[in-house]
């Protein structure tokens, strides 16, 4: 656990910043929402050269037209993409928009494998317990496919559009599977409304209720949390991953 949610984004900053300076780091996984936000920032300002790395957002929302702002191919391009200089050509979204999004899906898988997979992912976790818009019931064993979105998960993306009815209902996302064949995996939580996903990934059981408790079968997995989303754990209980000190 993290003394604040800034702390969590740096921190996670540095992870990357460290793979990347030892020559580690070729294809960075990308995620959006709130959580990742600071760890942008944290990167864009530390000046680094990311010249030869290739960047692959865990998802995108089926149905926004071209240039949607809220689209995750407009996020990326506007927090990750631009901040960091990054050649668009190397920066991978899967397509939302495409006439066949099953061939979509087998497109992008087909990419991450020819990379060899991420070197560092980087996930937030939903209030369902997704990790990337795995929803609870996703198969342990899922791939890049087009999933419905839980209610929860509407609702609270609903801050983003303009109105509730606006948020798209389905996704293209990469599997929990996908997800698994990362180098390593940083996972960030940030305050109170995280905190029962958190408990349920780290001290509930393995199972595709929560998807994000397949972290625990990952290898190299690095969970930072503040004290708010930290705040239903039992300090007690023991298992990987776990919050790390400073």
């Amino acid at each position: 656990m993290l003394a604040t949610a800034e702390e969590v984004g740096r921190r996670a900053a540095r992870v990357v910043l460290e793979e990347l300076e030892a020559g580690r780091l070729a294809a960075l996984g990308v995620a959006t929402g709130s959580s990742p936000a600071r760890v942008y920032e944290e990167l864009a300002a530390a000046g680094a050269r990311w010249e030869g790395v290739e960047v692959f957002a865990l998802d995108e929302y089926v149905g926004l037209p071209p240039g949607h702002p809220e689209s995750y191919a407009a996020v990326v391009d506007r927090q990750v993409r631009a901040p960091l200089g990054l050649d668009p050509r190397r920066v991978h979204v899967p397509d939302g928009g495409a006439a066949d999004l099953d061939a979509a899906g087998a497109a992008y898988e087909r990419a991450l494998a020819e990379r060899g997979g991420v070197d560092v992912q980087l996930l937030g976790i939903g209030a369902t317990g997704h990790i990337g818009f795995n929803e609870p019931g996703s198969s342990f064993t899922s791939r890049t496919r087009v999933v419905e979105l839980a209610d929860r998960t509407v609702a609270d993306n609903a801050r983003f559009f303009d109105r509730p009815e606006d948020v798209p209902r389905r996704a293209l996302t990469q599997g929990v599977a996908t997800i698994g064949t990362a180098r390593r995996h940083v996972l960030l939580a940030q305050g109170a409304a995280k905190a029962g996903a958190v408990r349920a990934a780290l001290e509930g059981e393995v199972s595709t209720d929560c998807p994000a408790s397949a972290l625990r079968t990952f290898d190299d997995v690095l969970v930072l949390l503040d004290p708010a989303a930290a705040s239903l754990l039992d300090q007690r209980t023991t298992g990987r991953p776990r919050p790390v000190p400073a």
